[in-house]
């Protein structure tokens, strides 16, 4: 089992706001294992299975070894739509309404 990324023993977890995606890909080129890039050109976070999840608002864990690469998909987003979050307080910690 892949531990999940966070501070300490914080789990942390990602989703895409379509509504602000600019479909630029950054962030599946960052993170594949992630981000997926669907047939309407928006970004959409991917299931344990790779199944893309399009539900909206629909998450996905951080794996520990991918952190870096999500949060620099985070920040380099030009639609500043991703959003990675503590699961234990729903509390962004990287993207647009992180502290």
């Amino acid at each position: 089992m892949q531990q999940e990324a966070g501070v300490g023993s914080e789990e942390l977890e990602v989703w895409i706001d379509q509504d602000l995606c600019t479909g630029d890909g950054i962030c599946a080129q960052y993170a594949p294992e992630v981000f997926e890039l669907d047939i309407d050109g928006l970004a959409y976070v991917k299931g344990a299975d790779d199944e893309l999840l399009q539900a909206k608002g629909a998450t996905a864990p951080v794996p520990l070894p991918l952190l870096t690469d999500v949060v620099d998909s985070a920040r380099e987003c030009p639609g500043d739509c991703i959003h990675v979050r503590r699961v234990s307080d729903s509390v962004e910690v990287y993207g647009p309404d992180a502290e």
